[in-house]
């Protein structure tokens, strides 16, 4: 579902957040990557949800992709995942042992964050879908949020650009196998290590890039931050040849809703081109890390390479009195 709709759909459920338990740390009343549930002094819970169905043909790789992005936003809090269930919509023409791979591509990525598989649900469906519903952990006074950007901040990214459009060329069959392979990689990975980066004094806010592109997500953060921010488009770090795919047409109906929605709150350099403008709208899959951090954190992120890698793409502008006062600048 695209920002606006969604948008959309929640304003009937403002009117519950004031009965929200003091308990709920994080929820509907300023929407973060997860809702996060206070247990005690020193622990809390994160709860997630994410599925959609497959962006590329390997049931192996869709399961892995799936599963590090329903894990990502355990991650974009700063948290420890601890186990998962699955969530999955089959059809019932479609053969079982393609659905086997998927579950053993999830079951596999989620051991590798150190969590397991502890059970799902299935329903049925004329499309394939799958995901996980996903339980992590995190200390109450280490959480980490969207809100708290800072002028002068700088703005860092853990993972490149072009999941949805190279995902889409593959779709159509004009995609290089190289090409490919590198997003595979990409999405595969899981944010754990970045996070873990993250988690130190100087780290102001985090969500992790998905479905609404790099620009929906920063300005969910500019938003809540009640600050503007400022990209380098030449500093976007890219998957391979994907402006050569946009040049070429393989654009996703995410990044249409996804233009529609920001337009009025974006304001890009005359100078880039609609193929540029492409890579700033395309929806991503299993993305990276984007933080705000202070300057002098700089240094010790970008040592981290190539083990972790962090690309500095901004800073955070001015504050701002409202949030429909906030813009978002590329040049």
């Amino acid at each position: 579902m695209g920002p606006e709709a969604l948008a959309q759909v929640l304003r009937p459920l403002a009117q519950h957040i004031q009965q929200a338990p003091p308990g709920l740390l994080v929820g509907l009343h300023a929407i973060d990557d997860a809702a996060v549930y206070k247990v005690n002094e020193q622990q809390a819970i994160i709860s997630t949800a994410d599925f959609f169905p497959p962006v590329v043909d390997d049931p192996y790789a869709f399961g892995a992709i799936a599963a590090a992005n329903a894990m990502s936003d355990v991650y974009a809090m700063g948290g420890q995942v601890l186990m998962a269930i699955n969530l999955v919509a089959w059809p019932g023409d479609l053969d079982p042992g393609i659905l086997s791979e998927i579950l053993r591509g999830g079951m596999n990525k989620v051991a590798e964050a150190g969590a397991v598989i502890a059970g799902g649900h299935t329903v049925t469906d004329d499309e394939p879908k799958y995901g996980l519903s996903v339980t992590g952990m995190v200390h109450p006074q280490h959480i980490l949020t969207k809100g708290g950007a800072k002028p002068g901040d700088y703005l860092v990214l853990s993972k490149p650009l072009g999941t949805g459009i190279l995902t889409t060329a593959h779709k159509r069959g004009e995609v290089r196998e190289d090409d490919l392979d590198a997003a595979l990689q990409s999405m595969m990975r899981l944010n754990r290590k970045a996070s873990e980066a993250l988690q130190r004094p100087g780290v102001h806010a985090v969500t992790d890039i998905t479905g609404f592109g790099l620009l929906g997500h920063a300005w969910e953060m500019a938003q809540q931050s009640l600050a503007g921010m400022r990209f380098s488009f030449d500093a976007l770090p890219l998957l391979p040849r994907a402006r050569a795919y946009a040049e070429e047409g393989h654009v996703t109906g995410g990044a249409r809703r996804n233009e529609k929605y920001l337009t009025p709150h974006v304001r890009i350099a005359e100078r880039l081109d609609r193929y540029d403008r492409e890579l700033l709208w395309d929806p991503q899959t299993s993305g990276g890390l984007f933080a705000a951090i202070a300057p002098a954190l700089w240094p010790e992120l970008e040592a981290l390479a190539p083990d972790v890698q962090f690309w500095k793409i901004g800073e955070v502008t001015g504050l701002v009195e409202q949030a429909e006062q906030v813009i978002l600048e590329v040049d």
